[in-house]
């Protein structure tokens, strides 16, 4: 079964500075409608910049971000995505946000995140299967292709 996210709505995995109580979330998450703790497949790395960045298998890529906040918000969701499996493959711990302003939002955030879609970035915006306490989803993050700086192998940014 597959859902669209109503016109608009979309869900972020964060694991940085925009978690809740780190000095960027009240600057671009202002307005969220829910947060919830949530985690992803995947490897974090804390880059000498005082920011992590989070390394996915390609393989659970299942959409790139593009220049069109709305098309990429309309991208088909399972609603419930499959499990993550076994908790003894790495993980990285962040949060789910939900906002209802994609065509507004997504632009600032990815310019924040370094993301542009039609050139080089260090970041890319992927969608990718997310886990919550009582849901499997999948939620756009911010992900990088080569891991840099030291691994943090807790899964969790502060370490």
């Amino acid at each position: 079964m597959s859902a669209h996210t109503p016109d608009g709505f979309f869900t972020l995995f964060v694991y940085g500075t925009l978690k809740r109580g780190h000095e960027n979330h009240a600057r671009f998450c202002r307005g969220v409608l829910e947060v919830e703790e949530a985690v992803v497949h995947g490897r974090i790395y804390g880059l000498p910049f005082g920011f992590p960045a989070l390394v996915v298998a390609p393989e659970t890529v299942h959409a790139t971000g593009t220049s069109d906040p709305l098309r990429d918000v309309a991208v088909p969701r399972k609603t419930s995505a499959p499990s993550m499996g076994t908790p003894d493959g790495p993980r990285v711990f962040g949060e789910i946000l939900t906002f209802d302003d994609a065509e507004a939002r997504l632009p600032r955030l990815d310019r924040f995140e370094g993301f542009d879609p039609d050139g080089p970035s260090l970041y890319r915006r992927v969608l990718v299967p997310v886990e919550t306490e009582t849901r499997n989803l999948l939620a756009w993050t911010y992900a990088v292709d080569r891991p840099s700086g030291d691994h943090l192998p807790d899964g969790r940014w502060p370490a």
